[in-house]
């Protein structure tokens, strides 16, 4: 079987952007990764897998900042969003993270993006159900504490 390899600056022009297939019938996107296969790499050639986000770079910012909007919801309406969308295992994690990001300076904006893709969502914009899942990720990773470096001592 022969090798599959790409000109440098195409791979890494491939890699920089997140590439996804068209949904399925219950709304979920694999991913494409054609700097490593080339059946990706020829899914993107013929159309089928597109770059996300789609859009130009103002619909970008108009996106993110209505996903960004500052609002407030009560713990108890925040639950049930969460038991809406996220599955049975992960709803308690998911909730704690959300609640912990909604007291953090750090990762208030992931908080803010999960209630307001979520009302997008329940207004029968599907694919803003995968924006909620991406923000409590994006919650996790910011209240990561990260160890602080130690100084050496001089004797």
């Amino acid at each position: 079987m022969e090798h599959y390899r790409l000109p440098r600056k195409i791979k890494k022009s491939l890699k920089q952007t997140m590439w996804l297939y068209p949904p399925d019938e219950e709304g979920n996107c694999l991913m494409a990764f054609p700097a490593r296969s080339q059946e990706d790499y020829i899914a993107i050639k013929k159309g089928i897998a597109k770059k996300f986000p789609e859009g130009t770079k103002a619909e970008r910012k108009k996106l993110q900042k209505k996903l960004d909007k500052e609002i407030f919801i009560p713990d108890q309406v925040l639950k049930t969003y969460v038991e809406d969308i996220i599955r049975e295992d992960l709803r308690l994690s998911s909730y704690t993270t959300l609640i912990e990001a909604k007291n953090s300076p750090k990762a208030i904006k992931a908080y803010f993006n999960f209630v307001n893709a979520y009302q997008l969502y329940e207004e029968g914009e599907e694919s803003y159900g995968n924006i909620c899942c991406i923000a409590i990720d994006s919650a996790r990773k910011l209240l990561k504490r990260k160890p602080k470096k130690q100084k050496k001592r001089k004797i």
